[in-house]
């Protein structure tokens, strides 16, 4: 990996917008394996989620009107469920999702995922719309960082395997 690449193994987050949150990330693999890793019911949980905790595909039928459902297992049993229904999908260029946190009902925001190819890397690209500040605001301030960030350290790990064929 290039000292660019090291450097960007964390997330860079911004809100470019009052009811967005933009986050873009380079995965040291080509765009193929990347996009893969977030469409494939086998792969999720092997990177979805904060590393204490164990991710369980309830539900992930990818294409347009498909929906989708994660548990998450915390270590002291507790649950919670994240949600959506797929709005677009082109692989292996983008996808356009709605995004849930059963823990707040209601409060639904339009996730759209681009990957770029670099080559032997892959850059994702996401930006998450909310329907007012206060819920992008209330989305940063539930350790939606964190949890991203070890997520895509759990998915540089997967990515770092040999692909199996």
């Amino acid at each position: 990996m290039t000292s660019d690449q090291q450097q960007a193994s964390t997330a860079t987050l911004t809100k470019p917008t009052d009811r967005e949150i933009h986050v873009e990330r380079v995965f040291d693999a080509p765009r193929d394996r990347v996009f893969a890793a977030f469409t494939d019911p086998k792969l999720i949980p092997e990177w979805w989620g904060p590393r204490d905790t164990t991710t369980v595909v309830d539900q992930m039928d990818v294409r347009p009107g498909g929906s989708w459902r994660f548990v998450i297992r915390n270590s002291d049993g507790s649950e919670t469920g994240f949600r959506g229904t797929y709005r677009e999908i082109t692989p292996p260029e983008r996808v356009v999702q709605t995004f849930e946190w059963e823990g707040m009902p209601g409060y639904v925001s339009v996730e759209t995922a681009t990957f770029e190819d670099l080559g032997d890397c892959t850059k994702v690209t996401t930006t998450s719309l909310f329907h007012t500040t206060e819920e992008r605001d209330g989305m940063l301030e539930s350790g939606m960082e964190r949890g991203l960030n070890e997520s895509y350290a759990r998915l540089d790990e997967l990515l770092a395997r040999p692909a199996s064929r």
